[in-house]
């Protein structure tokens, strides 16, 4: 589900010795860096892969309850009516 991101820590370690650092700081440096980075790290894929899954997932929710509602609109209009022609019944 993720891709490893490249990193060169020998291109980093001399960057840090032209910086100033000692070749054990920048070695350590590397090191720590190198690790950090090497966690896995969603991609741009990634990411499309679960926004269509999500707005798939809402889209269906919003069908359902369109549904939903109009299953209890129907009943409402016909418990309603029921009620009005017993009114009207009950009244003569």
């Amino acid at each position: 589900m993720s891709a490893a991101v490249a990193f060169d820590t020998l291109k980093f370690v001399r960057k840090l010795e032209a910086g100033g650092f000692t070749q054990a700081q920048a070695t350590a440096a590397a090191e720590a860096f190198a690790e950090a980075t090497s966690q896995e790290l969603a991609t741009k894929s990634d990411l499309r892969d679960v926004e269509v899954r999500l707005e798939a997932k809402i889209e269906t929710t919003a069908a359902n309850l369109k549904v939903d509602i109009l299953r209890w609109l129907v009943v409402t209009q016909v418990a309603l009516g029921g009620f009005i022609f017993a009114a009207f019944k009950f009244v003569k």
